[in-house]
């Protein structure tokens, strides 16, 4: 047993909640890291002349490879472990953020913040709330996963305002060097304190107990793996209509507010440090959204508070347009309302893919209808840049997502799952 486990085991703290504070450090870090093209955009485009679309491609590749490695990640955490491909994947994007002010071609800003922090980021993903939860935690799922999942909203907190602010008063190249040091920062302590699996430290997950049957052992290739539970999973109706409706989420959330909030303030005479106000208003709204959301989850019937959620979103997302004409207190409006809804569909969507694909599956699958999440948030990203561009304003972007969303809120209802009945066991996955 190792030195922290057997301190916190002599204070009666469960080793669990350290690795749950690992991980909301490393996906609240990660988070700072995915946010900061929103405050590249218009830096680069007053530098070097690159066009707005040309980032937002760069963007779009990041979002897209964000979600698409998820599946391969978690396949490779059952292989090789969570601390070892964690702490790479953490040591890969410091690497090439810290690369990133020696950029002169567009090819560089798509091959370092669209390539290398997408995939590496990836490996961190929205999957990971999920996966966590189910090795360590038997009880208390929702809130861990509510949790985690607000890990990306206390990114956005502390991270967006210094990042414009250094962006504003020390260039962006500063702001890049400060971000890949706090990124890199993490590394040692992941070594340090992340474990693999409770048996590890001659422990049981929390709420459970020793004597219950330990998982085996994932083995043969990764690849394989992931591509054999998605095809056993999306022969199911239900799984399309929840992976239909996070594609709807991320083109709502990532790729479109995420991406463009900032630039469009900017558009309408705010400067970014305001524009990046904003969204740490959001990140405090939804940390809060988040975590209440999970505990909801284990409590209501999952499909009528996805369809709230969608339903409210789409409903903010078209006020937004008229609230740029408001004042910075209407944006502010807009802020506290959207942002306790941004991430709040994440718990009960993870519940009703568990019930979907069985509780041994939902890691993995929560994987996979990420890449879906990003694929819609990578397409708005580059969508919302081309409207931009074509009629001068981000009007119809606002719009067409607003009403993607009333869409969603529709179609969680047909999602073949019902009642308020509590289950035990919210995700797992195979543990090592």
């Amino acid at each position: 047993m190792s030195i922290p486990a057997t301190v916190l085991r002599r204070a009666r703290l469960h080793y669990a909640w350290v690795v749950m504070a690992m991980t909301f450090a490393v996906i609240a870090v990660t988070a700072g890291v995915r946010a900061a093209p929103g405050v590249l955009i218009v830096p680069l485009e007053q530098e070097f002349h690159w066009s707005r679309a040309t980032i937002s491609f760069a963007i779009g590749v990041n979002l897209l490879l964000y979600g698409a490695i998820g599946p391969f990640a978690a396949a490779l955490m059952d292989r090789f472990g969570v601390r070892r491909v964690m702490t790479l994947a953490i040591l890969a994007t410091g690497g090439a953020v810290a690369a990133s002010p020696a950029m002169r071609q567009p090819w560089e800003l798509v091959l370092l913040w669209g390539v290398v922090v997408g995939l590496s980021c990836g490996f961190i993903g929205a999957y990971l709330a999920a996966y966590i939860a189910a090795r360590w935690f038997r009880a208390r799922e929702g809130l861990v996963i509510g949790i985690l999942t607000a890990g990306n909203a206390a990114g956005q907190l502390v991270f967006l305002p210094t990042m414009a602010s250094l962006a504003t008063h020390a260039g962006w190249r500063v702001m890049a060097v400060a971000l890949a040091a706090a990124t890199i920062v993490l590394a040692p302590a992941l070594l340090l304190l992340m474990r693999d699996r409770p048996e590890d430290i001659g422990l049981a997950a929390y709420g459970a107990t020793l004597d219950h049957p330990r998982p085996q052992v994932s083995a043969g290739n990764p690849v394989a793996l992931a591509f054999a539970a998605l095809w056993q999973g999306a022969r199911t109706r239900d799984f399309w209509l929840i992976a239909g409706a996070y594609f709807v989420c991320g083109a709502s959330t990532n790729g479109l507010i995420g991406t463009h909030l900032i630039p469009a303030c900017v558009d309408h005479g705010l400067t970014e440090v305001a524009g990046a106000g904003l969204l740490a208003i959001t990140g405090v709204f939804s940390f809060v959204g988040g975590t209440a959301s999970g505990w909801l989850a284990d409590r209501w019937d999952n499909r009528i508070l996805l369809a709230w959620y969608y339903g409210l979103r789409g409903l903010s997302l078209m006020y937004l347009p008229f609230a740029f004409g408001l004042s910075f207190y209407g944006l502010s409006l807009f802020s506290v309302f959207y942002g306790l809804d941004w991430i709040a569909s994440v718990p009960p969507t993870v519940r009703l893919l568990s019930r979907v694909v069985g509780n041994e599956k939902t890691g993995i699958m929560v994987a996979w209808i990420t890449v879906i999440h990003q694929v819609g948030g990578a397409a708005a990203a580059f969508v919302a840049g081309v409207l931009r561009i074509s009629f001068g304003t981000y009007l119809e972007a606002f719009m067409l997502s607003g009403l993607m969303c009333i869409a969603a809120a529709l179609m969680v209802l047909f999602i073949g799952y019902g009642g308020q009945r509590r289950e035990p066991e919210i995700a797992a996955v195979p543990a090592q």
